[in-house]
C-alpha cells in the first residue's frame, strides 16, 4: 500500500484531489467496506518521481492520518494477502507481479509501525 488512510479521516477529499495516479477512492469505493478513503497498494507510488514527498499527507488536514504501510514490492507483498491486512481482508491484486516505486530512505520498521507520513 505504500500510504494508509487510518480511521481519523474526515472524508474531506483533499487527499484525492492531490494524487498524481489516482491510488485514492473515496468511501464508497472502499473495497474493504470501510467509511474511509482507501489507497490501493497497487497503484500507490508514495509520490516517487512526482513530488518530494508522499502528497496526500500534505495535502490532509487532519493529523496522523495518513502513515507509511509495507511497501508493494518484493517479500512485503504477502503482507496484503493474508490476516495482517484491514481487519483480516485480503487485497484482490489486479497485477500480482507489479512491483510499485517506493521511498528507500523509510524503514521498514517505520512501516510496519505505521508511522505518520507527515510530521
Amino acid at each position: 500500500m505504500a500510504v494508509f488512510i487510518n480511521d481519523t479521516c474526515i472524508n474531506c477529499g483533499a487527499c484525492i484531489d492531490e494524487c498524481p495516479v489516482e491510488a485514492i477512492v473515496d468511501e464508497d469505493d472502499n473495497p474493504t467496506g470501510e467509511e474511509l478513503y482507501y489507497v490501493y497498494p497497487d497503484k500507490c507510488v508514495e509520490c516517487v518521481d512526482h513530488h518530494d514527498e508522499p502528497a496526500c499527507a500534505t495535502s490532509c488536514p487532519t493529523e496522523g492520518c495518513i502513515t507509511w504501510d509495507h511497501k508493494f514490492a518484493g517479500d512485503d507483498k504477502a503482507f496484503f494477502n493474508g490476516p495482517n491486512y484491514v481487519d483480516g481482508k485480503d487485497y484482490v491484486m489486479e497485477d500480482a507481479d507489479a512491483e510499485m516505486p517506493f521511498r528507500e530512505d523509510i524503514s521498514d520498521e517505520a512501516r510496519a509501525n505505521r508511522e505518520n507520513v507527515v510530521d
